[in-house]
């Protein structure tokens, strides 16, 4: 782990604290209430002792609030979504399962890919994590996760308000800022209330102007077109 520290240097803020609960909120459509919730429900999601408002998450607990976040969006219910993390934490020694494992769903029942999660071949095989790894051989109606993209058993890049749009999470880009094409969004959001216009912060980043819009209506800017005269 050392040695791959050295080489990918961004693996070490995986475990920084490096965003605000408040934050963590916003991206995940939450509220830091119900975050403070799910720890109070015996550390459903990890080590957020989330009582100090001040409090910064590292990005694996981040990425945990989320994927918690997009289960209870599906119809998950909390103590299903426990019952699979504290299994598979046990199971696979695994202290963030939920950034670690991708997730399929039959109905309102979580299930993660049996091969993936042994690491044993196999195929078409899938656990029901919340059942104590009970195999489910049912087909598929598809991904619970598709806004997270995996590689090496992480979440590593998240796609913060859905697969169609430009906004991304990414701690090898930006230091794990909402970016777009590797531009963080407080940047672009920062120069708009310097006085600048969406055109200028465009050319300025060789963004397209739809893309500067995009990253301030994501950082809370409602009407660019009136403020520059720039329509969207």
């Amino acid at each position: 782990m050392a040695l791959a520290s050295a080489r990918e240097p961004w693996r070490k803020r995986l475990y920084l604290p490096s965003y605000h609960v408040q934050e963590a909120a916003r991206y995940a459509r939450t509220t830091p209430k119900t975050i403070r919730n799910w720890q109070g429900q015996g550390d459903l999601v990890q080590a957020i002792a989330a009582r100090d408002p001040k409090l910064s998450l590292s990005y694996m607990q981040l990425i945990e609030v989320a994927v918690v976040a997009a289960f209870r969006r599906s119809g998950i219910k909390l103590r299903d979504i426990k019952a699979a993390r504290d299994w598979l934490a046990t199971t696979f020694k695994s202290e963030y399962p939920f950034v670690q494992f991708d997730f399929k769903r039959r109905g309102r029942e979580l299930l993660v890919d049996y091969a993936k999660a042994s690491r044993k071949r196999g195929k078409g095989q899938l656990i029901s994590p919340s059942k104590g790894g009970q195999l489910v051989w049912e087909p598929m109606v598809g991904d619970l996760l598709s806004d997270f993209e995996y590689d090496n058993n992480i979440a590593l890049r998240w796609h913060v308000i859905g697969r169609e749009e430009p906004i991304i999470i990414d701690p090898r880009v930006s230091f794990g800022a909402p970016n777009i094409r590797g531009v963080p969004t407080w940047i672009l959001k920062g120069r708009w209330e310097a006085g600048e216009s969406v055109s200028e912060i465009a050319d300025d980043f060789d963004l397209k102007p739809a893309l500067v819009a995009d990253a301030l209506k994501f950082e809370g800017v409602d009407e660019v077109g009136q403020k520059q005269g720039w329509v969207h």
